[in-house]
């Protein structure tokens, strides 16, 4: 595998966490824009693709494989998890 094919590879692991860290934190801004509006986007964004990114990694290493239906459930729920925690229970 050369250098850039390596690359692609990578960027293309981390590619859902990121689509759904950047769709699920617009959405959650749009949504709940009255609870939201103290909350920057970023951070939103931030705690999102950490939690997703840690699915990810944590689905490669207990499934020995990528792309597990289980994994990309996990990132849903721990994206959600990572929107609130940030979101909901600190604008309180």
């Amino acid at each position: 595998m050369t250098l850039i094919g390596a690359l692609w590879h990578v960027l293309n692991f981390f590619a859902p966490a990121l689509g759904i860290s950047i769709w699920a934190s617009m959405l959650a801004k749009l949504v709940w824009f009255k609870t939201l509006r103290g909350v920057p986007w970023r951070p939103l964004f931030l705690w999102a693709c950490s939690g997703c990114t840690a699915v990810l990694v944590a689905g490669l290493v207990i499934f020995g494989n990528e792309g597990k239906m289980a994994t990309y459930g996990a990132m849903v729920l721990a994206c959600a998890a990572c929107l609130w925690w940030r979101g909901f229970r600190k604008a309180s």
